[in-house]
């Protein structure tokens, strides 16, 4: 098991940046590939972005690109989402993923294809 637990949610104005973290304990991320998914309400959860385990390759949804940056420390066993100029229809609870891989730029886009959750973190955009 790797445990992921999700933080720095809240909520901000449109226009706001937000960081979020996603850590582990007593266990290395350093050999998996990381994902962020959302879930706004009534919404299917949906891809947000993916990095690579090495961190070299990433991936956005086409509705976050140019805003969102994920990015992977190795040493620190985290992952993060820099989220900004943030939209109201950003608001969700933000998951992060993790699937095990050696492959270099494997950056996994699909729900499926992670073996590991994190419970969520509230991020909400309203002015």
């Amino acid at each position: 098991q790797v445990p992921l637990v999700e933080s720095g949610g809240g909520l901000v104005q449109p226009g706001d940046s937000l960081r979020l973290s996603c850590a582990t304990s007593g266990r290395t991320l350093r050999q998996y590939a990381m994902g962020w998914f959302r879930q706004a309400p009534g919404k299917e959860r949906e891809f947000v972005a993916a990095v690579s385990w090495t961190g070299s390759s990433t991936i956005y949804a086409d509705s976050v690109k140019a805003r969102f940056t994920i990015s992977k420390d190795n040493a620190k066993n985290t992952v993060y989402l820099q989220m900004n100029s943030l939209k109201p229809e950003d608001t969700a609870v933000y998951y992060c993923a993790a699937k095990y891989s050696a492959i270099l730029h494997y950056t996994p886009r699909e729900q499926s294809e992670y073996n590991y959750w994190g419970q969520g973190t509230q991020v909400t955009v309203s002015s």
